[in-house]
């Protein structure tokens, strides 16, 4: 099976040397939940004070692809940016975030979906800070692969910044590595294929399922591609069979150096 899928994956454009990329090791440092105590102290000790919190998310997202695709992205991504700072770790992903209003009519017609709406999601991620801090990190990055996610990150960053001026201790909510991400692999999709943001689709389309073939291709059904999930209530918007790893390799590596360039930017050193 997965000989079939690594074929279907060729198929759809991705190159053995993507393959061959160096990506995180999801079962080790950077990642915390990977680490020891002692390993997570020493690297603090050494100079490892960058601690970065993503958010991710559970909910739908048609009928070929798996419920945790932002998840698997912003995970990988985050190491990414770990290993480009070079004096960073990963907290544990945050995969319950506001996903809408779960007492309304209707909310469970795709079974699956979790919501933690604000003011909720803001306590948790303020809660993970604030723990964060006493362990030793001084800069704090919070990042969000999914559009809900932006506000409490701002909202918390904005709130603990106030609270510790003068401390040394710094909250940065990185909403560039969404918000400019998003619109960079929209343009790229349109300069390079002339497809435009109708074909791309704004939810489980090009863009995201490339993203996940890229990332962890095992939670892309192939069989189930179709232009907007194949009917009007699939939950998919624009056309997931136009996906393919290589796109998505573009797709994660703009959303990285956008959250790269707005740190660096926010700490006053060179974008």
């Amino acid at each position: 099976m997965r000989g079939l899928l690594l074929s279907a994956l060729v198929a759809l454009g991705t190159t053995p040397a993507l393959q061959a990329q160096d990506r995180p090791n999801l079962l080790a440092a950077p990642y915390l939940e990977a680490m020891t105590w002692t390993e997570i102290r020493d690297a603090i000790q050494g100079g490892k004070r960058v601690a970065i919190i993503p958010t991710g998310g559970t909910e739908q997202n048609g009928p070929h692809m798996v419920m945790g695709k932002h998840n698997y992205i912003v995970t990988f991504a985050a190491g990414q940016i770990a290993q480009r700072l070079g004096n960073a770790l990963v907290a544990p992903t945050v995969q319950y975030v506001p996903e809408g209003d779960y007492t309304r009519p209707n909310f469970g017609d795709k079974p699956g979906v979790i919501s933690l709406p604000s003011p909720s999601y803001d306590r948790l991620l303020d809660a993970a800070v604030r723990s964060l801090r006493v362990s030793g990190f001084t800069d704090i990055l919070l990042i969000g692969d999914s559009g809900g996610n932006q506000a409490g990150l701002t909202a918390v960053a904005n709130t603990l910044n106030a609270e510790w001026a003068g401390t040394g201790v710094r909250v940065y909510a990185l909403v560039d590595y969404y918000q400019k991400g998003r619109v960079q692999i929209r343009d790229y999709l349109k300069a390079t294929y002339g497809w435009d943001e109708q074909m791309v689709g704004s939810h489980a389309g090009t863009s995201d399922t490339s993203q996940l073939l890229y990332v962890f291709g095992d939670g892309i059904r192939l069989d189930k591609l179709m232009p907007n999930g194949g009917g009007p209530d699939a939950g998919v918007t624009g056309d997931p069979t136009k996906a393919s790893a290589a796109i998505g390799k573009i797709a994660v590596d703009q959303k990285v150096n956008a959250a790269l360039a707005q740190y660096r930017a926010l700490k006053g050193g060179t974008p």
